[in-house]
């Protein structure tokens, strides 16, 4: 098999090749994109390929390009390839041959990509999510007070036109969610989320898009640091100091899980006791992060068990196991 390490760029990308069996460097160059040189590269390729890339932004065509070919593509963690490497001097050539490096070595450090049709889905969660926004820019009393300042005529003109756009919003959300539902009720683990309450179409959808295979996660806690809502940590020796959620990860999925706090805690007792006591000790805020945190590890092992909500969370003295701690914590 050749393999081939790349250092991607948007308008070139300089690539590293060996063969895996001898491990015998064949080739260093630069390629150029616009001029179809790349094009023209991979397509007189013979025989299995291997092409290892960091994540990067601009690669769809690159990925649809090998997919024709029927190469393989390998994308990286970029902080783990970049971690490996002790040198100061960075040029493209040293990165490429690293990637290459370990990928010869059986290092290099592959992540989970979303195919095509799912990254089209996530477009249409996101989409959503931005109008939704823009909707919630005003409340109703904030827009009831803005329609009876007294402006003068242009600058009232401006903010009745503005008013008319924020109007428009609604039909085009409404047809949004239609579509989402549909989305969601075509996935049975969609379905399965969206047998808990408070979790609608919306959530259940976008938290499946975003973790891909459930298998991937051996421990419910890497979900919540995968989302975002583990406490970050400065620690060291003796002294452990934790701080606020690291917001890593998918900003719309674990804004979406802190929004479905509310209608979850007022259908489910357990989650409206915890809720409240954790209300009182720290406060709102905190309340709110700690039980979005119980909702995506629930979710979780709905995931990882296949079962429902029923299912899952049992009535307090049942002598069977439950999956889920009864005690929701940031850590």
């Amino acid at each position: 098999m050749i393999i081939i390490g790349c250092d991607f760029h948007t308008r070139y990308q300089q690539i590293a090749m060996a063969n895996d069996e001898t491990g015998e460097l064949l080739l260093e160059r630069r390629l150029d994109h616009e001029s179809g040189e790349a094009h023209a590269f991979y397509r007189g390729l013979q025989g299995p390929v291997r092409v290892g890339i960091e994540a990067t932004g601009p690669i769809h065509w690159f990925e649809r390009l090998l997919a024709e070919l029927g190469h393989e593509l390998w994308i990286g963690d970029s902080a783990k390839i970049r971690a490996s490497e002790v040198r100061k001097q960075k040029t493209d050539e040293r990165d490429a041959r690293l990637i290459l490096d370990l990928l010869l070595a059986k290092r290099f450090p592959k992540i989970w990509v979303p195919t095509p049709a799912e990254r089209d889905l996530r477009q249409l969660l996101w989409h959503r999510h931005k109008l939704v926004c823009l909707r919630k820019l005003f409340t109703k009393k904030g827009r009831t007070e803005l329609t009876g300042l007294a402006l003068g005529p242009w600058t009232r003109r401006r903010r009745e036109e503005l008013l008319k756009l924020l109007d428009q919003l609604d039909p085009a959300i409404a047809e949004l969610d239609r579509a989402v539902l549909e989305e969601a009720q075509r996935r049975d683990d969609a379905v399965l989320l969206m047998t808990h309450p408070g979790i609608g179409p919306v959530t259940s959808l976008a938290f499946v898009l975003a973790i891909g295979p459930i298998t991937r996660f051996p421990r419910s806690k890497k979900i919540a640091s995968y989302l975002g809502l583990n406490p970050s940590e400065e620690s060291s020796g003796q002294r452990r100091r934790t701080g606020a959620i690291s917001k890593q990860g998918n900003t719309m999925v674990r804004w979406l899980l802190i929004e479905a706090v509310y209608p979850a805690v007022r259908k489910d007792l357990a989650l409206r006791q915890d809720y409240q006591r954790l209300k009182f000790r720290r406060g709102h805020a905190v309340a709110k992060v700690a039980i979005a945190r119980k909702l995506a590890v629930r979710m979780y092992w709905m995931l990882r068990s296949g079962a429902a909500y029923a299912q899952l969370v049992r009535r307090q003295g049942s002598p069977a196991a439950t999956l889920v701690d009864a005690n929701p914590s940031l850590g």
